[in-house]
């Protein structure tokens, strides 16, 4: 059975959230979990639950901040959990981990401890958005917000991949997220990565403005991690904003509230479709190991369904795929 470690203390809601959500997810999902982090605390949360005692718990005496520095924590707190779980991966007593935790620190810590694939300078986060029909993945979404201009093309090349490998789409179409279609357009950055692009063996179909990222124009979309974050912060907050709207506004007014009860079920739905809660985690590109970064507002359900997208790219052999075509 798939075998997943859970940085238990990293996050926002951590533990009682992580707790939970890895509790749901042993209940539903084929999966064993492992929860990492301080023992007495975990023993705590697991007893609110049927499952006491069905979730190993492997000791974590420190814990990494999100104030903190990523590489120093990563190399001061050596008993810290993103440090352990990740370990866990190395030994082979894990196939993979997921945590809500410190993104720099998760990425450091799967740098030092796993290591990079062959060809990758800068690991990259991946994040799926939703389309009126299928996705469209977004990389780098935040783990690095300095890049060089072959930093951009390698994100490509692994997006291009994970695409291919993890997404099932036969000939990912790749796009360089930029202010104007032309290859003049942009800073240095986008200008010189837009060459690079150009010269790479993928399907490479030119720049892509911000107002085209959810035309379902193309599969794959290369940025730096700056840039990354900020659409994805942006996109929760527009999302939940909306949603918030629709409900203010349709529930004024006899007929509103009429309407209301049938467009429910409608909101609902597409609720599903822009929350994070629903896709739970996104994969760290670039490493020897399965290594996904959860949100850190990330609570029970979103917990759980990071767990699932953990365990379904382990069963996909996703690491051994991306680093041999690598």
């Amino acid at each position: 059975m798939t075998r997943i470690a859970v940085d238990a203390m990293g996050g926002d809601y951590a533990p009682s959230e992580i707790v939970k959500g890895a509790v749901l997810a042993s209940q539903e999902l084929p999966v064993e979990i492992v929860l990492v982090g301080k023992p007495q605390i975990l023993t705590s949360e697991l007893a609110k639950y049927k499952e006491k005692g069905k979730l190993p718990i492997v000791p974590a005496s420190e814990v990494i901040g999100n104030d903190e520095s990523p590489v120093q924590a990563v190399k001061s707190k050596k008993d810290a959990s993103i440090n352990v779980a990740v370990s866990l991966v190395k030994q082979g007593k894990a196939d993979g981990i997921i945590s809500a935790g410190n993104t720099g620190a998760v990425m450091a810590a799967a740098l030092f401890k796993l290591g990079r694939q062959p060809g990758v300078e800068r690991p990259a986060i991946a994040t799926e958005f939703p389309l009126p029909a299928g996705k469209v993945l977004l990389l780098d979404m935040g783990a690095n917000v300095d890049c060089k201009p072959q930093h951009l093309q390698q994100f490509a090349v692994m997006g291009n991949l994970y695409a291919k490998n993890v997404l099932h789409i036969e000939n990912p179409r790749v796009g360089l997220l930029n202010i104007g279609e032309e290859k003049e357009k942009g800073n240095e950055l986008t200008r010189e990565a837009w060459n690079l692009l150009k010269q790479t063996p993928i399907n490479f179909i030119g720049n892509v403005e911000s107002k085209e990222i959810l035309q379902g124009k193309t599969d794959v979309i290369v940025c730096d991690g700056f840039v990354g974050n900020l659409i994805l912060k942006f996109a929760e907050s527009l999302a939940s904003s909306v949603f918030q709207l629709l409900k203010t506004e349709l529930s004024k007014g006899i007929m509103n509230k009429i309407g209301l009860t049938f467009l429910l079920p409608a909101l609902f739905k597409l609720r599903q479709k822009i929350t994070y809660d629903d896709y739970g985690g996104a994969p760290l590109l670039g490493v020897n190991g399965v290594v996904f970064k959860a949100h850190g507002r990330a609570k029970a359900k979103a917990i759980k369904n990071a767990i699932r997208e953990t365990a379904e790219a382990v069963k996909g052999n996703m690491a051994a795929k991306m680093g041999k075509n690598q």
